[in-house]
Formats: structure tokens, sequence, C-alpha cells
């Protein structure tokens, strides 16, 4: 299985706050070759760092108050093809993002409350019949890719 991962997850510091949310299976994923990374928040042209952004209402919002939805929406396209371009089967995403999270989101109010529904990327990666992930529950087969 090839997969695609949230970039924070492999170590990339593209988070809104300039960091990381390093997965240690989802590093070696990728040193293995069996995943690729994207952020589709930087490849949206949103700076890092940047103000949080959270979705309500079907559009995503900066913490003060800016909506973002065309930008994500753009940005989760472009990551999109790199999905295509690596014939990714399944995702590995970052929980509750208001572009990775699936199932459980960030609800907009900047609380950490969350609500049911899915992220702008992780919508388009289930429409497109991509197996979703997350780093609090990893595919079974990831721990045995990695290792090989």
């Amino acid at each position: 299985m090839k997969y695609v991962v949230s970039g924070c997850l492999a170590g990339l510091a593209c988070r809104y706050d300039g960091a990381a949310k390093p997965c240690e299976a989802v590093r070696r994923l990728v040193a293995a070759g069996r995943a690729v990374t994207a952020c589709p928040e930087t490849l949206s042209g949103l700076p890092v760092p940047r103000p949080p952004c959270e979705q309500r209402h079907g559009r995503v919002f900066l913490k003060s108050g800016e909506d973002v939805t065309e930008a994500l929406e753009k940005g989760a396209e472009r990551a999109m093809r790199i999905v295509r371009e690596h014939g990714c089967t399944a995702a590995i995403l970052k929980a509750r993002s208001p572009s990775c999270g699936f199932g459980r989101i960030y609800d907009g109010s900047f609380t950490g409350t969350t609500c049911a529904g899915d992220g702008v990327w992780a919508r388009k990666l289930r429409e497109a019949g991509l197996s979703l992930y997350s780093e609090e529950a990893l595919p079974a087969d990831a721990a045995l890719d990695a290792e090989d």
C-alpha cells in the first residue's frame, strides 16, 4: 500500500505554529519509500507560521476571522495531484485538522472543541476512494511496512 501522509506527521515544520507533529511510524514509512508527504495548507500558499484556522458552517476561517476556504480548496487540489502522481491508495492524516482531520474536526470556536466533519483535503481523499487513517489510529500494516 502506498500512503500519502500529512507533512507535519512526517516531521515537516508546516503547521500553523511553524512546528511539526512527528509520528515515528509515519517517518519510517516515508524513509522506506512507502509514503509521500503533502501539506495542503502550505500548498494553498498560506504562510508558516500563520494564525490557526478552523471550519465553521462549511467554511474555513483564520482565528482573525479571514475566510481562507478558497485557498485551502486550491491547496487540497494541489495535494491531490501528489496523490495521483504517486498512486497512493491510503492516507495517514493529522487528526482534527481543518484540512486533514476526518470524522472529528475542530468546530470553529477556537476552544479545542470538536464536532463531526471532515477537513477540506480529507473530504477529497475520501471522495477519491482512499482509506483514511490518523496518527491516533494507524493502519495495521503501517508498522510492518515501516520496518521492511
